[in-house]
């Protein structure tokens, strides 16, 4: 009974990663899933936004962002971007679009940032009124 209930599974499992399935275990994650919660503005222009990431072994300042969502205030449009020393502007969008009007939007960029050792890698959450010079920020280091 013992014999066939091995062989059954080891077939099982060979039809599985024939199939091209790759063994649970291997999706594992390089380290901790984290996260950061952003927050800016209050009542009306209230934007919060939260990024999921994980630092990436080997690497001295790197993280893989995996998710990213934001709720922009009812009269705002919402960004969430990251420190990039690479960008002559300094901030970097990890979303394709933004949040406006009160909507949610949630991307799974699945990208991994990195900077030179000593640039503290941050997140912020910027939201601004279309048409006006007030902006709310939220900054966080990951």
């Amino acid at each position: 009974m013992r014999l066939s209930a091995l062989s059954a599974t080891a077939a099982l499992v060979l039809a599985t990663l024939a199939g091209g399935a790759a063994p649970a275990a291997a999706d594992a994650p390089a380290g901790p899933v984290l996260q950061v919660d952003l927050d800016a503005g209050k009542g009306l222009h209230h934007n919060i936004g939260t990024v999921i990431y994980e630092r990436v072994d080997g690497a001295a300042n790197a993280v893989r962002i995996i998710s990213v969502s934001i709720t922009s205030g009812e009269r705002d449009c919402a960004w969430v971007s990251w420190n990039d020393p690479h960008n002559v502007n300094g901030w970097t969008n990890l979303t394709t679009e933004p949040s406006c009007n009160g909507t949610g939007l949630g991307e799974n960029p699945d990208i991994i940032i990195k900077a030179p050792v000593g640039h503290p890698l941050k997140v912020r959450l910027a939201a601004d009124h279309p048409g006006s010079d007030v902006v709310h920020k939220d900054i966080q280091k990951l």
